[in-house]
């Protein structure tokens, strides 16, 4: 990933999934992921590093969510080959969320689960749109469920992929951004309040 997909800000770095990934865990990471994916800490400790905040460890919350150190924001997210992890600090940003998925359209038969009309209509003109609209919705939910404690469905978040933006029914509007390789990548934020 580079800084102009993240913006300012905001930092975001992925790896591959390799074996004995499981290994760099810390003693406070060791007894919560037992049985999940682990590999997404290390790609988030490296970014913590460039915070100068090494060798910090990343646990989660009983919700599932990471536990970032104090100061910090951001969001973890992986498939079967990538570990992405994105931080910023807390006084640039209110909410982090990332997600990514394989570069593959999604099945049919949930476009209408995902989807709301106007969105069906947008992502049939785009590479990847259901997935692509998927990956975004997960992304804008990582970024604003700490803010709101509410469960969304995917019908909750209106995607604006002309102005890349993410409307939830709530009224709050998340920033976006997406990388397009063999892998899709949606990055949202929510800026901090003055």
């Amino acid at each position: 990933m580079n800084a102009a997909f993240a913006g300012p800000g905001i930092c975001v770095a992925h790896r591959l999934i390799a074996p004995g990934d499981e290994n760099a865990l810390r003693d406070e990471e060791a007894a919560a992921f037992a049985k999940s994916v682990t590999k997404v800490r290390i790609v988030a400790r490296t970014l913590l590093a460039e915070f100068e905040l090494p060798n910090i460890a990343v646990p989660k919350s009983t919700s599932g969510a990471p536990i970032w150190p104090q100061g910090i924001v951001g969001s973890l997210a992986h498939d079967s080959r990538v570990a992405i992890a994105a931080i910023g600090r807390c006084r640039d940003f209110a909410g982090i969320g990332v997600d990514v998925e394989p570069a593959e359209e999604l099945p049919s038969d949930l476009i209408d689960f995902v989807a709301s009309a106007g969105e069906r209509a947008i992502i049939s003109g785009i590479c990847f749109g259901g997935k692509l609209l998927f990956v975004a919705k997960e992304a804008v939910y990582k970024a604003v469920y700490p803010l709101d404690q509410t469960f969304l469905e995917h019908h909750d978040v209106e995607i604006d992929f002309a102005n890349c933006k993410g409307i939830v029914r709530n009224g709050r509007v998340v920033d976006l951004r997406f990388c397009i390789s063999s892998h899709l990548v949606a990055l949202a934020f929510v800026p901090a309040v003055s």
